[in-house]
Parts: C-alpha cells; sequence; structure tokens
C-alpha cells in the first residue's frame, strides 16, 4: 500500500478514484448526519450548530485516525471467536454493538414522540440532555459510521492520500449541508419521525452485518429514497391543501 508516497497523485487514474470514494464517502455519511441532526436536536438552539460541528469534525478524525491505523482495522478481520457456523470477528462484534446502540436510540426517540413527555418520571428529559452527553453519543457512532466508510476507502484504493483527501472532501460536503438537512428535518415533525425510523432500520442492517447477514447497501439507501420521496409528495399535497383552504 502507497502510505506516504505523494509521487504521481494526480493522475486520471486516482482523479477517478478520489471522485468515486468521495461520492460514496458522501453517501455513507448520509447516516451520521441524520444521527447527528436528531442527537443534536435535543439541545437549545444555540449550542444545535456547535454540537453539529464538533460531531463532524470528531467524524473526520475518527475516519483519518483510522486509515492511518491500517494494521489495526487488518487485525479487526481476524477471528475472535465461533457461534455455530459463523466467526465473529472485531469488526463484526463493534457492527453488533454500533447498531443495538442505534436500535436503542430510534426506539427511545420513537418512545417519546408517540407517548410524549406525560410520565411524572419524564417531566423534563431535556434538562438531562448535556452538551458533553451527546458529543459523547455522536462519538460512539463516528467510531461505528467511520469503521464502514474507511473498509469502503481501503476496498477501492491502495493511496492512502486518496483515501484522506476523499475523507476530508466528503465531510466538508457534509458540513456544507448539515445545518439545511437538520433545519429541515426539525421543522417537519413526520420527516423527523421517519429519519429515526432511518436510523432503527440501519442499527438493524448493523446488527444482521455483525452477524454475517450481509445485505446489499443498494437495497437500503433504495428504501430510504423510496420513503423520502413519498414523504415529500405527501408534504407537498398538505401544503397545497393549506393553500386552497386559506
Amino acid at each position: 500500500m502507497d502510505i506516504i508516497s505523494f509521487e504521481n497523485l494526480f493522475t486520471l487514474q486516482n482523479g477517478i478514484a478520489l471522485i468515486t470514494l468521495t461520492t460514496l464517502e458522501i453517501v455513507l455519511g448520509i447516516d451520521n448526519i441524520v444521527f447527528i441532526a436528531i442527537i443534536a436536536g435535543r439541545l437549545g438552539q444555540a449550542q444545535k450548530a456547535k454540537a453539529r460541528l464538533v460531531g463532524l469534525s470528531l467524524a473526520v478524525l475518527t475516519r483519518l485516525m483510522l486509515l492511518f491505523t491500517l494494521t489495526f482495522l487488518a487485525s479487526l478481520t481476524t477471528k475472535v471467536f465461533s457461534l455455530g457456523d459463523h466467526s465473529f470477528t472485531g469488526r463484526d462484534l463493534i457492527l453488533i454493538a454500533g447498531g443495538l446502540f442505534l436500535i436503542y436510540k430510534a426506539t427511545k426517540e420513537i418512545r417519546e414522540k408517540v407517548v410524549g413527555h406525560e410520565s411524572e418520571l419524564d417531566i423534563d428529559p431535556s434538562a438531562r440532555v448535556t452538551f458533553s452527553s451527546v458529543i459523547t453519543q455522536i462519538l460512539l457512532i463516528d467510531l461505528i459510521f467511520s469503521l464502514d466508510s474507511v473498509i469502503t476507502a481501503v476496498g477501492m484504493t491502495d493511496n492512502l492520500p486518496i483515501m484522506a483527501l476523499a475523507v476530508i472532501i466528503s465531510v466538508v460536503v457534509m458540513l456544507l449541508f448539515s445545518g439545511a438537512i437538520e433545519e429541515f428535518i426539525d421543522e417537519n415533525p413526520t420527516v423527523k419521525m421517519l429519519a429515526i425510523s432511518f436510523l432503527l432500520m440501519i442499527g438493524l442492517v448493523l446488527v444482521a452485518d455483525g452477524f454475517g447477514q450481509h445485505i446489499q447497501k443498494g437495497y437500503v439507501y433504495f428504501a430510504m429514497g423510496f420513503s423520502l420521496f413519498v414523504e415529500m409528495l405527501n408534504l407537498r399535497a398538505a401544503r397545497r391543501g393549506k393553500e386552497q383552504q386559506g
């Protein structure tokens, strides 16, 4: 692997690899943006932007750290233990843990949206949400999403500078659009519920992947895209109905 050499960096082959890899990194990073938007949404208005900036900064640092520890990444593919016919690796265990965490967070968010905060034990949940706790959650999930992202990068090219550049560009793009995405989610409660359901589905996919049941990401993203398209039609129809009534 070309770790430190920058010779012949700007070639047509590397340019194509950079564009392709950057696009994939952005697509893979959508999950992260949705998670950050939902978690940061529990903070006050003044801290949302700061949490989003810190969260995406941690994302790029985590990805670059993993890129420069390729030996560690390789060790994650070695067998840790076996259960039945499936051999679990370090990567599998991380994916399962991350998937369970996403399932827990998504289920908790859905319950609060459906049931509300009427419980006597849950009078003011936002009072217990701190900036540090939000950043800790973002850091944990960044590690899971970064692992998937970096493994994709390593599988596409053996040029470390290209991988690092693709990661940096993709996070910059995500940072530019994350505010608009977060604002859109906050302004549309039904879209927020849809985004939370996406997190639930992603969690299930991660757990399944950890147990050796690999689900093609194309199917997952198609389902998410189709659901979002239908929701956009519903929002447009609702907006048109309000205009006609007005």
